[in-house]
């Protein structure tokens, strides 16, 4: 297991947010303030910042074995990873200027870059189809639209947002005309911005975002006018295979707790995890976990040895994904009725795995990845 010295160290940060903390944060809905403060002044949340901006400059397989020991502690990675991947942007596509203006303060927690604003009410997952405008006027753009599913917007001091600066010419792709922007959440809040909280099965801090004609400096747009969505697919394999990691996690806690209770709870004059029918659905959970496992590792070396790994980014998120859903049912029906109860968190870190069937891309997306790329299908949609 790659970088244990890491593992151990995140392991022993998360001991002091057992699930009393967690649970306390879910029934308020609450973002997890000060786990993500201590991740912060413990550099975690800065491992791919390059030093020379403040950070680690540590390899996205680092970045990996954050997450999964952060959700393999039962803690929730969510406001972790989306720092860790909503930086990326900027990292690789900002100006000089602009990483040194904003990544110092980002790896040191001044700043939190939390927010990525891609997704509208009538777009969904169709990108190419978003309408929020950026219309340039002097030395400022003039943004005009509404985002949906921006989590932590509340909670962070910047966002990353994808709107449109032209229409596509005949010829072009319908992606065309995009391009991305850095926004100061506070200034854009005294001029314009909204952010409206949805509340949802899950604690996860997403919001809607409505821009009524809010200023952003043209400073601010990152990379070249019309260029965004390039910029925002580039980054796409780094997120798919973080929350992959995250999942991996997240099988492994559910595993250890079905595990732990099944050797526990005698019924019947027996532990119940003598019996093959509670036995055997966790022992095919725990191979499921493994072998999304070692498609997240290929999907890692591939990465960062720099050859194509969009394949096996999305397999490895899917199949992470499967795996740790299975695996939360198989603990709720070892379990029983406490499967439910609050106090043995089950049912929280259910309803958080189970997000991740959807997002940040669906099952159903990966399935028509695989069919028109690799298997030479033709296009479904």
């Amino acid at each position: 297991m790659r970088h244990a010295d890491i593992r151990q160290a995140v392991r022993k940060l998360c001991e002091a947010y057992p699930g009393s903390y967690w649970r306390e944060l879910d029934r308020e809905r609450s973002y997890p303030a000060a786990f993500v403060d201590e991740m912060t002044r413990s550099g975690y949340l800065a491992a791919l910042i390059p030093q020379d901006h403040g950070g680690s400059g540590l390899p996205l397989s680092a970045a990996a074995a954050i997450l999964e020991e952060i959700q393999a502690a039962g803690c929730n990675g969510a406001s972790c990873h989306a720092q860790m991947y909503v930086m990326g942007t900027l990292l690789r596509h900002g100006s000089e200027e602009q990483k040194r203006r904003w990544l110092p303060r980002i790896a040191s927690g001044e700043l939190r870059l939390q927010a990525f604003a891609v997704t509208e009410p009538g777009s969904g997952t169709d990108t190419a189809s978003i309408t929020t405008t950026a219309r340039r006027e002097g030395e400022r753009y003039i943004i005009r639209g509404r985002k949906i599913w921006t989590s932590r917007a509340a909670h962070s001091d910047l966002m990353i947002l994808l709107a449109r600066t032209s229409q596509p010419v005949e010829g072009q792709k319908r992606t065309a005309g995009l391009s991305v922007f850095v926004l100061d959440i506070e200034d854009a809040r005294r001029s314009g911005l909204t952010i409206d909280p949805i509340r949802t099965m899950m604690n996860h801090a997403t919001t809607t975002i409505g821009f009524d004609d809010v200023p952003v400096p043209a400073e601010n747009l990152i990379g070249k006018e019309g260029e965004g969505f390039r910029y925002i697919l580039s980054g796409m394999n780094a997120e798919r295979i973080l929350i992959a990691a995250e999942c991996v996690g997240d099988a492994r806690w559910f595993i250890d707790k079905a595990s732990a209770y099944a050797r526990e709870r005698v019924v019947f004059g027996r532990p119940i995890g003598q019996n093959q029918g509670v036995q055997f659905p966790i022992a095919r959970a725990y191979a499921n976990m493994r072998a999304a496992s070692l498609m997240v590792e290929e999907a890692l070396r591939r990465y960062e040895a720099d050859e194509p790994c969009g394949p096996e980014a999305n397999m490895a998120k899917m199949l992470a994904a499967d795996a740790s859903f299975e695996a939360a049912n198989v603990a709720i029906q070892t379990h029983g009725g406490f499967g439910f109860a609050e106090d043995f968190d089950i049912e929280r870190k259910f309803r958080e795995t189970r997000l991740y069937q959807v997002a940040p891309i669906s099952t159903n997306l990966i399935l028509s990845h695989l069919a028109e790329h690799v298997l030479g299908l033709p296009r479904s949609y």
